[in-house]
């Protein structure tokens, strides 16, 4: 087990490479490129939970749970739709690789089982810590992280996003050629997962998307859409913490200050990934040092405006994360 796999929602599978984007402006050739597996469906509410509770002793949902002929059954929807169960539980940290069983992380469990922190997913904190992995992180959420860290048009529609999608994926994987179908499809889910559609469709897009409570991004004519930038009233000042220290420690390791660009706008950031302007982000790094009993501590003097910390234990992180949920 790594070190991180008790306290975080972001685990990386065991025995499976993970590439995270690093505070770049080109995409890392190693980054793998992830278009698919949601079979169309954006994250529902309660869909972490189901595939949680098919978790059995030992910590591990066996692979063949998904799989199985009685998989409709157990799961309570179609075939199309257990396999997008899977794809998000993978994507959102919830589970990773671990030989013929998928391994339930320790935060996983601390929040989503029965008497946990969130069992049902109804908790904001949930939904952010769900939206970080995909968007700050990069795996099997390629879309997801390319839309909150690359695009700045004011708004901007899902064809006209395709062509330039197109060009990354082709520079993250140059030898894998995506059809123009599977980058629409793909973009059309992750757009659908924050601003779900108000008129026409089946019934199946009127069910409320896990992360579209989030008010990160608007349908503000038919097809057209805009990210919400500025305060985020939903988003604990635990979340935000938590987020910028596994920012911190993934792109500047070892370093004991954080400067304030960075951290309100490089790739992957806190700032970018949650859409705030730099008021609110200011404000927030601010108060750190309350917060977090020093461990985290602003200074701006001479111009030069970055964050401090100290050592941080696994169990501090911990805790950010269970004072989000109180």
């Amino acid at each position: 087990m790594t070190r991180n796999q008790c306290c975080d929602w972001r685990i990386p599978p065991v025995g499976v490479r993970i590439y995270f984007m690093t505070a770049t402006s080109r995409p890392t050739k190693s980054l793998p490129a992830h278009f698919s597996g949601h079979e169309t469906f954006p994250l529902r509410q309660m869909w972490l939970k189901k595939a949680f509770d098919q978790m059995v002793d030992g910590g591990v949902i066996r692979k063949s749970t998904f799989t199985d002929e009685n998989a409709i059954a157990e799961f309570g929807v179609g075939k199309n739709m257990v396999a997008s169960i899977r794809h998000w539980a993978l994507a959102c940290g919830l589970m990773f690789e671990d030989g013929d069983s998928f391994r339930v992380s320790g935060l996983a469990k601390e929040i989503l089982k029965d008497g946990g922190l969130d069992p049902y997913a109804e908790n904001p904190s949930t939904a952010w810590l769900a939206h970080w992995q995909l968007a700050g992180h990069c795996y099997r959420s390629t879309t997801w992280h390319w839309l909150f860290n690359q695009v700045t048009a004011p708004t901007f529609t899902r064809t006209e996003l395709e062509e330039p999608l197109t060009r990354y994926a082709r520079e993250l994987d140059p030898k894998h050629r995506l059809s123009t179908s599977t980058i629409s499809r793909d973009l059309e889910t992750c757009l659908r997962s924050y601003a779900p559609r108000v008129a026409g469709g089946s019934p199946e897009d009127f069910a409320e998307p896990l992360l579209g409570e989030l008010g990160l991004l608007q349908e503000v004519h038919k097809g057209q859409y805009a990210f919400r930038r500025g305060p985020k009233a939903s988003l604990h000042d635990g979340i935000f913490a938590y987020a910028l220290i596994d920012y911190w420690d993934r792109t500047a390791d070892g370093q004991s200050s954080l400067a304030f660009e960075a951290i309100a706008y490089a790739e992957g950031s806190p700032g970018r990934v949650f859409k705030l302007d730099e008021e609110s982000i200011a404000q927030r790094l601010i108060t750190l040092a309350d917060f977090t009993g020093e461990k985290l501590a602003w200074t701006d003097s001479a111009g030069l405006r970055q964050v401090h910390r100290k050592e941080i234990t696994k169990d501090f992180k911990k805790d950010l994360i269970k004072r989000a949920y109180e």
